[in-house]
């Protein structure tokens, strides 16, 4: 994701979630947006062909490294969503509350920038809402 290899393209948001299978990960897809933009107030973007993000920041890293990429946002793959709910440097406050958040979020697995979810019926949605709330205002706190 922020490395260039994943950019802003033309496709709706809309459309992409329209063509999401199975029609149940379509559904979630529906709602995943929903939330996302009640929380973000944003509208989505696509970032390449799968990812749909809520926001985005330019930043160059001490080591020159130039990143452009979203805030927040989701994937719904056919296997798992994939759920990016933090961009940028966080707090020890904001971690904890994290860590805490994903111990009453529901089944779900992690990778090394984003948390993996079956179907939204095995996670708390008002648990994941304020999990986007919080990555959300930590990117706008953090990042430019």
């Amino acid at each position: 994701m922020g490395d260039g290899k994943t950019t802003i393209t033309d496709v709706a948001a809309h459309t992409f979630i329209e063509g999401v299978e199975p029609p149940a990960k379509r559904e979630d897809a529906r709602v995943l947006d929903a939330l996302f933009r009640k929380v973000t107030g944003e509208t989505p973007r696509m970032w390449g062909p799968t990812i749909i993000g809520y926001g985005e920041y330019s930043t160059t890293y001490d080591s020159g490294r130039k990143v452009h990429s979203l805030r927040v946002g989701f994937s719904p793959r056919k296997a798992k969503h994939s759920l990016y709910l933090s961009a940028g440097c966080h707090t020890p406050e904001d971690e904890a509350r994290r860590t805490e958040a994903l111990g009453r979020l529901g089944k779900f697995s992690q990778g090394a920038s984003c948390i993996y979810v079956n179907k939204l019926a095995d996670i708390d949605l008002a648990v994941l809402e304020a999990m986007i709330a919080d990555g959300w205002a930590a990117s706008l706190r953090d990042l430019p």
